[in-house]
């Protein structure tokens, strides 16, 4: 089959559920992954034919599409920060407002120190791994209760060629963390039930709902748990960064206790929504 009858396939079995701007993506990432062509490729030579390996994938990964499957999912393959990562259902598909978070500590943080940064609830490693490529002198440390996440997660340290150091544990029911930090960093459940409702299908049916719901009657429960942690791991004059509730910033900030925190400080991302944390550990006098 060519690949032009290949994308006319994916644009009208497609074209009900997405938009024509979004199947285009689609085909153009399964082309580079399946025929290893690029979109000029394409462009240049549209009746090309596929190769005789590739046609049972190309329909596999059309089927999945029109189950809402995350094209991540389908490929197993996200790009974060300018890395690439594997990926599988069981953990987040990285997005954009994370690298903005990451971008908030590159900025914040001494790149030319050895560091000691922790990241609570890592899922697919993407934040640990990208501070570890990012900041070579630092000693990442990498959480999650879930043994599946640390799995891809280790696998996407090999794949980027950096050490973490992974650790299985509930932080709901951790009593003080092992060692101290620099820098605590974490994108925790968040999602409170009765938003469930502003959630894509392909991700409530697809991504894990123990890394993004939480419950209604107590939807910062991670955050002050981590703070309270975090309080007391901290090196003086060390960070805390969270990503949080668009709708729940001003709830998170009054969990920061002012005592043990220099001024906490919320930052909007690049939809406008207030999407960050960040606070300081003081100083001792």
């Amino acid at each position: 089959m060519t690949l032009k009858n290949i994308k006319h396939q994916f644009v009208e079995t497609l074209k009900k559920l997405y938009e024509p701007e979004e199947i285009e993506l689609f085909f153009y990432r399964c082309l580079e992954q399946l025929e290893q062509k690029t979109k000029m490729d394409f462009v240049l030579n549209p009746l090309a034919e596929a190769r005789e390996d590739t046609g049972v994938l190309w329909q596999r990964y059309l089927r999945d599409l029109e189950r809402e499957r995350p094209l991540q999912y389908v490929l197993e393959q996200a790009y974060f920060y300018d890395l690439t990562f594997f990926v599988t259902e069981g953990v987040l598909i990285p997005r954009p407002e994370t690298e903005e978070l990451v971008e908030w500590i590159l900025q914040t943080v001494p790149a030319d120190r050895p560091l000691r940064i922790l990241d609570v609830g890592t899922g697919s490693g993407c934040i640990a791994i990208t501070l570890a490529k990012k900041l070579p002198l630092a000693h990442v440390t990498a959480i999650d209760v879930s043994e599946m996440a640390l799995e891809v997660g280790a696998k996407n340290a090999v794949l980027n060629g950096v050490e973490v150091e992974w650790v299985l544990q509930n932080i709901l029911d951790t009593a003080a963390l092992s060692d101290c930090f620099d820098v605590i960093v974490s994108n925790p459940p968040y999602v409170r039930d009765l938003e469930k409702v502003e959630i894509h299908n392909n991700v409530k049916v697809y991504e894990p709902a123990l890394a993004l719901f939480v419950p209604d009657h107590n939807p910062l429960l991670f955050y002050r748990k981590i703070a309270e942690l975090a309080a007391a791991a901290l090196l003086p004059s060390g960070w805390l960064f969270f990503e949080i509730n668009q709708y729940l910033g001003a709830e998170t900030l009054q969990l920061i206790d002012a005592e043990r925190f220099e001024e906490p400080e919320l930052k909007r991302d690049f939809r406008d929504n207030e999407r960050m944390l960040r606070a300081q550990r003081k100083a001792l006098l």
